[in-house]
């Protein structure tokens, strides 16, 4: 497990830095959409979680859901294009497991991916993630999760 300032960054997973997302490709070939650590420290406690619907085409960096915080509302912008196969009924149940366990438990959507190859090759992942992020934290002026 990596982590920067203090929050945790899975080295095993693909990461659009700018957008403070996560993708986790499956067994089954489709890929686990979520918020990092870092997203949900900023956002605070997430309290609704709005998903796109099962079989909705997503394109990349446009929103696969919608979260809301005491303080902030605003789109989970998928790493990936695709359909979405699957969301996370848990997460609807109890919007906060988001914060609790962004990278297991609290995943966002399963997407069916239009071109994983071509979408993953303008991620992040392991120790270039890791730098990347610590890049966006200090010029955020973040102080740490």
């Amino acid at each position: 497990m990596g982590a920067v300032r203090g929050c945790n960054l899975p080295e095993d997973l693909f990461y659009n830095v700018d957008n403070n997302v996560w993708a986790k490709r499956e067994a089954d070939g489709n890929v686990s959409v979520g918020l990092t650590s870092y997203a949900c420290s900023l956002a605070g406690e997430i309290v609704s979680y709005t998903p796109k619907k099962i079989g909705k085409a997503v394109e990349k960096d446009k929103s696969c859901a919608t979260v809301e915080s005491g303080k902030w509302v605003g789109p989970v912008k998928t790493p990936v294009a695709g359909e979405v196969v699957a969301i996370n009924d848990a997460v609807a149940g109890k919007p906060g497991t988001i914060n609790k366990d962004p990278y297991t438990q609290g995943w966002v959507v399963k997407i069916k991916p239009a071109n994983w190859d071509a979408d993953a090759a303008t991620l992040k992942s392991g120790a270039d993630a890791l730098a990347a992020f610590e890049a966006k934290m200090q010029a955020d002026n973040f102080k740490g999760c």
